[in-house]
């Protein structure tokens, strides 16, 4: 089992920056993708961003490209979401989620269904 703890959230105005952290305890990041997703009041779930463990690509969804930027630390079990210049329509709970297997394929690993563990939350507001 992966236990995961996001951070990081809040209330924020337009065109600032905001860094979300998620902690894993347990097994850690040991084994698959680590990725971030996020879901507005009222819509679906909906992917942010992924990374594999070894760090070979990164990923990112086309409403986030350019802004956002997802990394590791690995040794402190730790994944982070970087993200700049924040629009309302950003605003949405922020989860973090660890795979059992290794995507290199974007399109999995973009995929809700591809993740086993997920954690609790965290909430991010953009004020206009």
């Amino acid at each position: 089992q992966v236990q995961l703890a996001e951070s990081g959230g809040g209330l924020v105005q337009a065109g600032d920056s905001l860094r979300l952290s998620c902690t894993a305890s347990g097994r850690t990041f040991r084994d698959g993708n680590l990725a971030w997703f996020r879901q507005a009041p009222g819509k679906e779930r909906e992917f942010v961003a992924s990374i594999p463990r070894d760090g070979a690509y990164t990923y990112y969804a086309d409403s986030v490209k350019g802004r956002a930027t997802i990394s590791t630390n690995m040794p402190k079990n730790t994944l982070f979401l970087q993200m700049s210049s924040l629009k309302p329509e950003d605003t949405a709970v922020y989860y973090c989620a660890t795979s059992r297997t290794i995507y290199y394929d974007g399109h999995l690993a973009s995929k809700e269904s591809s993740y086993a563990y997920w954690g609790q939350g965290t909430q991010v507001t953009v004020s206009s």
